[in-house]
């Protein structure tokens, strides 16, 4: 468990840490004995959102800790105060619907992270006390799906290259008691996967797909599908060192697959779920993939070049068409692909594409309910046309430059079997500033609301 969350019973000499809601804040203050409010009073405390009140105890200690915050149902009302507060034990007392209780939980959890694998741990930490009435192991299991998602993003991809996303894929199968299978390098030729060979062949690294299964085959099927391009160059389409720079984080989509299905197997929910990653380093050399190049797919198409830069949707596409294959009750794919959709919905939203109107709907509304926020973007097809080549079945990427984010979801599309129920995320998976428990760097984005909708579809 993170040091920021203490499991257990409330500890005998903990501070009680009350958050008021800045719009409730006068009404509070009425309601205070004649010391509270003189000490408020004092120190000029009005409870804003984001503003915190140390009271002193009649013996001169950390007596009580007053934080103003927005509302009590933000996932982030404390995410600030893990690091803030002085490092000692505190309780929560408020008067919140359980669910709303444990919401704050994991948000006190999620600022309490620190990416120390290439430095010291920040020492000074509080520690909050879950209370009794709240499942500490359901929160525990938000905290550490989203640690997981951040660290795998944050690990520099000298050190996260597809064989070390393999590696933790395969720790996430021997937690869990799952199965996993991979297919590297000239195996991928072999087996019928050339688009993700085409890819990754440029490297060092070889490419590979990445196949974890867990659960009893009778349940229904789930398959999350993720793109896992550990370093992004833009192949001989070379990006620009300013867009180079944080392409470490190419692989967010597979990191966010991998924290769901951690998810899904820590809560046992009754699935057969299948995870499948695409793993390459998009490079350069003699080798590399060419615009004007037309490779085929897992699926048969045939796929024109145009530009190397477009690789997530070529390694997808193969993805996809695997895990279509074995008709599963929902496949959900998830990818840092287009910055179409951060120019769309800003970098907070991750832009969701779906055919089945009910499908979308479910998880938009479960993504609300947790404030996890998504948002549906149309597949018009219409905007098919934009994808039509003169010498192959589809181009990769478009001349033009409008409805990126569309055109990249509907030749997705192309490879998911009509039948299949599908859904496509968009995902920027970095936080370009610290805020209270989303500290800058990567991040996972919607997997709380689509857990949700798993948990409660596939309900025991």
């Amino acid at each position: 468990m993170l040091q920021g969350c203490l499991l257990g019973d409330t500890p005998p000499n903990a501070i009680p840490l009350e958050a008021v809601e800045e719009d409730a804040f006068s009404e509070w203050l009425e309601r205070q004995d004649e010391p509270v409010r003189r000490w408020l009073t004092a120190t000029a405390f009005q409870g804003k959102a984001g503003t915190t009140c140390l009271m002193p105890s009649p013996a001169g200690g950390l007596g009580k800790v007053i934080s103003g915050i927005r509302s009590r149902s933000d996932p982030w009302a404390l995410g600030d105060l893990p690091l803030m507060l002085p490092a000692q034990e505190y309780y929560l007392e408020v008067n919140w619907p359980v669910e709303l209780v444990e919401r704050a939980l994991v948000g006190w959890g999620l600022g309490a992270y620190q990416f120390t694998r290439y430095r010291a741990e920040q020492p000074s930490r509080a520690r909050l006390a879950i209370p009794q009435k709240c499942n500490a192991t359901a929160v525990q299991n938000q905290i550490e799906a989203i640690c997981l998602v951040r660290d795998l993003i944050n690990t520099p991809a000298e050190d996260m290259m597809p064989e070390q996303l393999a590696d933790a894929m395969a720790r996430l199968a021997r937690e869990f008691g799952g199965e996993l299978q991979q297919i590297v390098g000239e195996e991928l030729l072999a087996n019928n996967f050339p688009a993700i060979h085409a890819v990754g062949r440029a490297s060092q690294r070889a490419p590979r797909l990445i196949d974890l299964r867990w659960g009893d085959e009778a349940y229904p099927k789930v398959t999350l599908v993720g793109k896992g391009v550990c370093f992004d160059s833009g192949g001989l389409d070379l990006k620009s060192a300013k867009g180079m720079r944080l392409m470490k984080k190419d692989m967010g989509g597979a990191a966010h697959a991998l924290g769901l299905a951690r998810l899904v197997m820590a809560a046992a929910l009754p699935v057969r779920l299948r995870v499948v990653v695409a793993a390459v380093e998009n490079a350069v050399s003699g080798n590399a993939l060419r615009p004007g190049d037309v490779i085929r797919t897992r699926k048969g198409l045939t796929v024109e070049i145009d530009n190397t830069d477009a690789e997530g949707r070529l390694i997808l596409c193969d993805a996809l068409a695997e895990g279509g294959r074995e008709k599963p009750d929902l496949m959900l794919d998830f990818a840092t692909l287009t910055g179409a959709a951060r120019t769309a919905l800003g970098t907070d939203i991750p832009a969701l594409f779906c055919p089945d109107d009910e499908l979308a709907s479910g998880l938009l509304m479960n993504a609300a309910r947790e404030q996890d926020p998504l948002w549906r973007l149309p597949l018009y097809q219409p905007y098919r046309a934009l994808l039509e080549s003169k010498i192959a079945d589809l181009v990769n990427a478009t001349d033009s430059p409008y409805a990126g984010a569309i055109t990249a979801a509907l030749f997705l599309r192309e490879f998911v079997p009509e039948e299949t129920p599908w859904a496509h995320l968009d995902i920027m998976a970095w936080n370009l500033a610290s805020r209270p428990g989303r500290p800058e760097g990567g991040e996972a984005m919607g997997i709380r609301g689509i857990f949700r909708y798993l948990a409660n579809r596939f309900a025991a």
